[in-house]
Formats: structure tokens, C-alpha cells, sequence
């Protein structure tokens, strides 16, 4: 009778230390998880800072961009170029041998070394208003395409943002998941344990191995989901995505209010910029079309020096100046047709700039809404997430007096899951919605984020190259 009762003791003791073990694991699994939580992930490399560095200054679109403008900048000069001279000088040398068979004249037969030197000088007077159209046409495309290097330098970095949040939500994730398949994986054995000693029935086993084969599948797919943000971080950055993401701080420097925010895409969004200094260059072109059908007054002058022109001895000198009015008549109806042509482009960008503008509201309409929503699921997951934790606690411990079944804490386990990882995505969602309403409105720019990088001056080369007269190089090809 004795032995009996000891061995019953005996049995009861392992039992309530294999359901101690079970209780550990699942706050082991808990803390484990609040450890992972995005508010406290710490990082030993980069920063969202460096990524945004690294992007603006690697990027091959960013780089590209700021080649067109380059390009662009060179207009103007060509259009300055029509107020000055053009200047050409010619030089000719040879020989000619004549045969003369009139019976007069001084010589019948002449061998001449001729040689001539000549230069035409050109200045235009008055184009019909040609050159001061398009260098005001010049000028605004220039505006333009800053406005452009603007939008896709905003691009670029929110791209970044993108792409450095991804990775960070994954590795949160991956993490989570990791945790979550060690934790079922040690209560899987623990039912085994119990099982064996018929505490439970072959049910609960399988309900805990089917459970660890999903945070398995999870795990796994959680490595992918992280591979491919890696690899759509290096495309973005240009570098390798660091081992361990830091969580950045959320930006301050957001609109007040929505209607604030819409007023400023409105006005200061890139694209609508672009749409703007677009329609002006157009309706430049318009008035430059209609300088051809205006009189051109142009001043030449020459001088030429020629040697046995005319004789076998002997030099010819010759200067002339000369002013030409060329007043156009009928030009086939061509000039006429680009007229109207150009004018209905300068209409059909004015509809553009419209639409740029009611883009740009509703990108920013958007980008509002999604905020305020990511916001609001930030602070629902994390009172989830409390709850989780106390109802975990909580059902662990009925287990283990046997009022509550394996399926129970599997459950419960699964929902604080569940909630940490809505929650992960959920500051995720926040970030990239606070960013891409500084887009919205125009402030996702390095300047505004006061990104610790020289920054690219566009009028640097304007300046540079406006009043160029020679030289077919510029500061802009070492760049």
C-alpha cells in the first residue's frame, strides 16, 4: 500500500514538472516576442538614414535624371547663340592651266598658282521675336525638368523607405515566426510526454505536431518574404540590406490637417510644377512659329584676298557690307499649320496641368487616409497584444489544472502571433504612409530631409554653361 502511494506521488511530480516545463516554454515564447517587437528592435548597422544617403547618391535613375537636366540646361545657350556673329573663314588654293587660242589678248596660254582667303561675318538683327522666344522656351524647360529631377528624386527616396521598411517588417517577421516554431516545437515534445503517460489523448498530439508543421511552413515563407525585400533593397540602395534593421523614428514635419495637406499637392507637388513650366515652354514655341512669318533683318560682312584670280599676275581684294531684309510672302501654308499645331499643345497641357493636380490631391487624400488608418491599427494591435499575453498567461495556467485542452493554448499562442505580426505591419504601414504624404505635398526631397550629403545644386551647370561661348566640355561630364 505504501509502495503505491509512493509511486503515485512520484507520477504526480513528474507530472506538474513536465507541466511547469510547458508553462515556461509558453512564457519563454511570450518574452521572446515582446523582445521582437519593432518598438524594440535595436540595430548594430545601418539606418534609414543611410539607405536615403546611399540612394541619392548611387541610384542610376536619380544619376540619369540629373543627366537629362544637364542636357536640358544646354538650351538655353543655343538659343542665345542667335544673337551673336557667325563667323567663317574660308581658304582655297590650287592651280589651273589655261589655253587661250583667241588671236588678241596679252598672252595666248596662263599657268596660275591661285590662292584666295576669305572671311563672312553675320550678324542677326531682327528674327521676328524668334530668339526671345526661345530662350524664354529654353528657360522654362529647364524649370521643368527640375520640377521632373524633383519628382523622381522624391520617387527614388520613398522607393528606399519602401524597401528599408519591407526588409525591416520581414525580419520582424521571420523572427517572430522563428520563435513561434522553437516554442510549439518544445510543446510538442511535452505533449508527447504527457500522452505517454496518459494524461492526454493521441488528439492533442496531433493537434501540436499539426501546429508546428504551420509555424514551419510560416517560418519558411518568411525567409522568402526577406530575400526578396533584401533584393529589392539592393536595386533601390545600391548596397547589401545590413544584417539587423534599426526601426527609424516616425517624421514630425507632416500637414496639420487634410485639408492641408491636399492644398499643398495642390500647388507644390513636382508633377504639377512640371505640368506648369510644360505649358509655358509650349505657348514659347507657339510665339516662336509665329516669328517666321515675320521680316528678318540680318547685317554681313566680308573680306576676301586672292592671288592670280583673274591673271597670272596680280591680286584681287575685295569687302563688302551689306544689310538684308527678308520679308516672307507664302510659305506653302507649313508655318500656318505648326502654328496651329503648337497652339493646341499649349491647350492640350493646360488640361494636363489639371489632371497632374487632381493626381497629386488624391495621392495625397490617399496617403492621409492610410495614415489615419495605420495609426489607429498601431494602437488596436498593441491593446491586442496585451490582452493576448494576459489571456496566454491565463489559459496556461488553467491547462495545467486540467480545465482547459492542448487546442486551447494552441490557440491562444497563435492569436498573440497573429496579433505581433499585424502589428509589425501595421508600423510598417504607418511609416511608409507618413512618407508618402511628405511626397504628396512635395517635402520628400534630401534638402527637406536634411540628409547629411552635399547636395546636387541644378543651377550649378545652368550657370556654367548659360553664357558659354567655347568648349564642348563642362563639369557635367565628370559626374
Amino acid at each position: 500500500m505504501a509502495l503505491t502511494l509512493i509511486r503515485q506521488n512520484d507520477q504526480r511530480t513528474a507530472r506538474m514538472k513536465r507541466r511547469i516545463a510547458t508553462l515556461v516554454g509558453a512564457l519563454v515564447f511570450a518574452t521572446t516576442l515582446s523582445a521582437t517587437s519593432p518598438s524594440r528592435v535595436e540595430a548594430q548597422s545601418a539606418t534609414l538614414v543611410d539607405a536615403l544617403t546611399a540612394a541619392y547618391l548611387n541610384n542610376p535613375t536619380l544619376l540619369l535624371r540629373r543627366a537629362r537636366l544637364r542636357s536640358t540646361d544646354e538650351g538655353v545657350p543655343q538659343a542665345l547663340a542667335n544673337w551673336r556673329p557667325d563667323v567663317v573663314v574660308t581658304g582655297e588654293a590650287g592651280y589651273s592651266d589655261i589655253h587661250n587660242s583667241a588671236a588678241t589678248g596679252t598672252g595666248t596660254n596662263q599657268w596660275r598658282n591661285g590662292q584666295s582667303i576669305a572671311i563672312d561675318i553675320t550678324q542677326p538683327i531682327f528674327r521676328g521675336g524668334r530668339t526671345l522666344a526661345a530662350t524664354s522656351e529654353a528657360e522654362n524647360n529647364i524649370l521643368a525638368e527640375r520640377a521632373r529631377l524633383m519628382g523622381v528624386e522624391q520617387t527614388v527616396l520613398f522607393d528606399a523607405i519602401s524597401a528599408y521598411m519591407d526588409t525591416f517588417r520581414d525580419e520582424a517577421v521571420l523572427n517572430l515566426n522563428i520563435n513561434n516554431e522553437q516554442v510549439l516545437a518544445r510543446q510538442l515534445e511535452a505533449t508527447r510526454d504527457r500522452f505517454e503517460v496518459g494524461e492526454i489523448t493521441r488528439t492533442d498530439v496531433h493537434q501540436a505536431e499539426a501546429r508546428r508543421a504551420q509555424a514551419k511552413a510560416d517560418r519558411i515563407q518568411s525567409e522568402g518574404d526577406l530575400e526578396a525585400s533584401r533584393a529589392a533593397y539592393v536595386n533601390v540602395v545600391g548596397e547589401a540590406a545590413p544584417a539587423d534593421v534599426k526601426a527609424p523614428e516616425l517624421p514630425t514635419d507632416l500637414p496639420g490637417s487634410k485639408e492641408e495637406a491636399l492644398k499643398q499637392a495642390a500647388v507644390k507637388n513636382p508633377g504639377v510644377i512640371s505640368a506648369e513650366f510644360a505649358r509655358l515652354a509650349s505657348l514659347d514655341n507657339a510665339d516662336e512659329v509665329w516669328g517666321e512669318l515675320l521680316p528678318e533683318v540680318e547685317l554681313s560682312a566680308g573680306y576676301s584676298h586672292a592671288l592670280e584670280g583673274s591673271a597670272e599676275q596680280g591680286h584681287i581684294d575685295t569687302a563688302e557690307v551689306a544689310l538684308t531684309v527678308s520679308v516672307p510672302i507664302y510659305q506653302q501654308g507649313g508655318v500656318y499649320s505648326r502654328l496651329r499645331e503648337a497652339r493646341q499643345d499649349a491647350a492640350e497641357l493646360a488640361f494636363t496641368i489639371d489632371e497632374q493636380r487632381r493626381v497629386s490631391v488624391e495621392t495625397a487624400s490617399r496617403a492621409w487616409e492610410a495614415l489615419q488608418t495605420a495609426q489607429a491599427r498601431v494602437v488596436a494591435f498593441t491593446t491586442q497584444i496585451e490582452a493576448n499575453v494576459v489571456a496566454l498567461e491565463g489559459v496556461q495556467r488553467e491547462a495545467s489544472v486540467g480545465s482547459r485542452t492542448i487546442l486551447d493554448v494552441l490557440d491562444a499562442e497563435q492569436e498573440l502571433l497573429d496579433a505581433r505580426v499585424f502589428h509589425v505591419r501595421a508600423q510598417r504601414d504607418e511609416l511608409v504612409a507618413m512618407y508618402e504624404l511628405k511626397s504628396a505635398v512635395g517635402t520628400l526631397t534630401a534638402r527637406d530631409l536634411a540628409l547629411p550629403v552635399t547636395l546636387y545644386d541644378p543651377r550649378e551647370h545652368y550657370r556654367e554653361v548659360r553664357d558659354k561661348w567655347f568648349g564642348g566640355r563642362s563639369s557635367g561630364d565628370k559626374q
